[in-house]
């Protein structure tokens, strides 16, 4: 039971300027509990400060883990615990936007894409190449990823033009990240994950590599709902040996979505049979919306003669209600 410890001596091993990765796609995968109790501290002690967050999408929702900590910063007038975040998205953060805005924070953001990948380049020790963002407001000739004017003046990520054999790529890059804040649904206890209640994978098994990568390997904490004596190894999606420990959440800091506690479809344990139809002869504008996609969407494939790939955008499905 070595890797199942108190939340509090896991986020000990953090230090004042750390570099920290964080998985999180919205609330999915988000390890909110693990910010929280981070937060805490440094509410409570002053440390750890000065903190660089590396993200793979944003984790985060409107009053939800960094953003409800970004949020505390502004009310507090203090500043200190983060000095700046590299995230693809903060679309759905407010008062993370303030922080940027305000010049508060330096903040840097690559495409999401771009983002995944890099931390699988960590992991595999080789750099980030791509032509993802040339001649777009990515491209350093451009704005580059600098969102503010601090970010601009530190530079703490970087973007570069570069050629290789007369073609033109950019080099996405961030300082390796010392630890890794993760999530997962189910640990034993030599600290094999499973996600078998997360709505997505996403970036988790990627950040673990990248932080455990030689040669400077560093400390994995993995935030969990349950500990089991074993796992079934089928079911690993994060080995033992690239987490250092574990903490198990409160539910309520271990949602799978921002509006979803558990639901067995959004991880694939059920396929719902039933359709979502109207109540009443007055469909709400969300069916409205979601039936004229659909016959668009048969239009294009007869018009087409094959299969589409469909790009579902969170508008709409995250948009608060009431």
């Amino acid at each position: 039971m070595g890797k199942v410890v108190d939340v509090d001596e896991a986020l000990g091993i953090i230090r004042d300027g750390d570099v920290i990765a964080v998985s999180g796609f919205n609330m999915a995968t988000t390890p909110e509990y693990l910010l929280i109790k981070l937060y805490d501290r440094y509410r409570e002690t002053g440390h750890p400060r000065d903190l660089f967050i590396l993200a793979d999408s944003l984790p985060a929702a409107r009053g939800r883990a960094f953003d409800l900590i970004a949020e505390c910063m502004i009310k507090d007038n203090d500043f200190g615990f983060i000095r700046g975040f590299m995230m693809p998205f903060l679309g759905v953060a407010p008062s993370l936007q303030r922080l940027v805005i305000e010049d508060r924070v330096e903040a840097y953001s690559f495409p999401i894409g771009v983002a995944t990948r890099w931390f699988r380049s960590v992991a595999s020790g080789v750099p980030a190449i791509t032509k993802v963002g040339l001649g777009t407001f990515l491209d350093p000739r451009q704005d580059g990823i600098y969102l503010n004017d601090l970010a601009r003046e530190r530079r703490t990520c970087r973007v570069e033009l570069i050629s290789i054999d007369g073609d033109e790529y950019l080099l996405y890059d961030c300082p390796k990240p010392r630890v890794g804040l993760i999530r997962g649904s189910t640990a034993d206890e030599f600290g094999n994950l499973t996600m078998s209640e997360e709505a997505i994978y996403g970036t988790v098994l990627a950040i673990a590599q990248a932080v455990k990568a030689h040669p400077n390997p560093g400390t994995v904490i993995a935030q969990v709902l349950y500990v089991s004596k074993f796992v079934n190894p089928r079911d690993v999606h994060v080995p033992g040996p690239l987490i250092d420990y574990i903490v198990t959440s409160p539910p309520e800091y271990h949602t799978q979505s921002a509006s979803v506690r558990y639901d067995p479809s959004m991880c694939g344990r059920v396929v719902l049979s039933n359709v979502c139809l109207p109540s009443d002869d007055k469909p709400g504008f969300e069916y409205v919306i979601a039936r004229r996609v659909v016959l668009e969407f048969a239009r294009l494939v007869e018009k087409l003669g094959r299969p589409i790939a469909v790009n579902l955008g969170i508008g709409i499905p995250a948009w608060p209600r009431g």
